[in-house]
């Protein structure tokens, strides 16, 4: 397959180096000193007891990648507006677009079937500017359960999981979901088609939607949030207000919050994305991971005060740094 990797940061650049080594004809779009280090060195990862280095075309102008069998938009979900003017270059008759964000994604209501078919959500897509330019039919979504970082221009570090939950957006069972889903599992990653891929984005972002800000709130780890009290209380309160809003829509939550919240103890003293970002002055995930059930629970008329309170101070924060040019980092004395 002819697959391009838009955003070869942390998991686009994980799945990049891993599908080139397994053959597939494998081009990235980066920029910077990442771009310079992997056009000098190729793109290398890491893993616990590996590395490896790959070779594979990489731009910084999409233009130039000419069509493709599969698009995968590697990049934040904050960050895919900027692309899409220039992505419809890498459109053939039968390309595929895999989506790979965190949180609510902008085509949630888009072949959903419900009371809301269609609706645009203004806070992951300002203006409905991606959905105007990539078309519907292409899509297929993704639940991402890998962690990964850049360690140095042109190197991905790969942290934990191998899973990427696949699935067309209505469902349905495709040539082209297989078709992906078996690129994927020849790379080395778990692939499954899942058959309700809105409940699986539930799952995802339950937790997501909540220790990624208190995190990043206290620069505690996940250990440390779920095992003071008054803040693993607050994330239970949290963890509630998202499963009224998401049962309004008809999605199941198939385990129990204190069992949610343990699952998040045991991964230790993990630092979450969200926190990670803080510490490094780069943009933060607000509006995909909390915004948009926000938006969603205005939608279905389920209140959620605390939810809006940690909406508010964590963007009120990235406000902060973005104006300020800053990072928060906790230094030892």
């Amino acid at each position: 397959m002819r697959i391009c990797v838009i955003g070869a940061g942390s998991i686009g650049g994980l799945l990049a180096a891993k599908l080139a080594r397994a053959g597939e004809d494998v081009a990235v779009v980066a920029r910077g000193a990442h771009l310079a280090a992997i056009r000098r060195n190729g793109l290398r990862l890491v893993e616990e007891g590996s590395e490896f280095a790959v070779k594979v075309q990489a731009t910084d102008r999409i233009g130039d990648l000419g069509p493709q069998d599969c698009v995968i938009l590697g990049m934040k979900a904050h960050q895919v507006a900027d692309v899409v003017a220039d992505a419809p270059a890498l459109l053939g008759a039968e390309t595929t677009i895999l989506t790979a964000q965190n949180g609510i994604p902008w085509w949630y209501f888009f072949k959903h079937g419900g009371a809301h078919e269609g609706r645009r959500l203004e806070s992951v897509d300002p203006g409905g500017v991606v959905a105007d330019r990539l078309p519907i039919d292409r899509i297929i979504g993704s639940v991402v359960y890998a962690a990964a970082e850049i360690a140095a221009p042109g190197v991905i570090k790969h942290i934990e999981g191998n899973r990427f939950s696949l699935a067309e957006i209505d469902n349905s069972a495709t040539p082209r979901v297989a078709t992906l889903s078996r690129a994927l599992t020849q790379a080395g990653f778990k692939a499954p088609i899942v058959s309700d891929i809105r409940s699986e984005i539930w799952m995802k972002l339950w937790g997501n939607l909540t220790f990624n800000p208190v995190s990043a709130l206290t620069h505690a780890t996940l250990e440390d949030v779920c095992r003071y009290p008054p803040t693993r209380a607050l994330a239970a309160r949290m963890m509630a207000e998202a499963q009224a809003i998401a049962e309004a829509l008809g999605v199941r939550f198939r385990i129990s919050i204190d069992r949610r919240i343990a699952g998040a103890e045991a991964i230790g003293k993990h630092k979450t994305s969200m926190l990670q970002d803080v510490e490094a002055g780069r943009a933060i995930e607000a509006d995909a991971l909390l915004g948009s059930v926000l938006e969603i629970g205005r939608v279905v008329g389920v209140a959620a005060p605390c939810l809006e309170n940690v909406y508010a101070l964590i963007k009120l924060m990235a406000k902060t740094l973005q104006d300020r040019r800053g990072r928060l980092r906790v230094e030892p004395l």
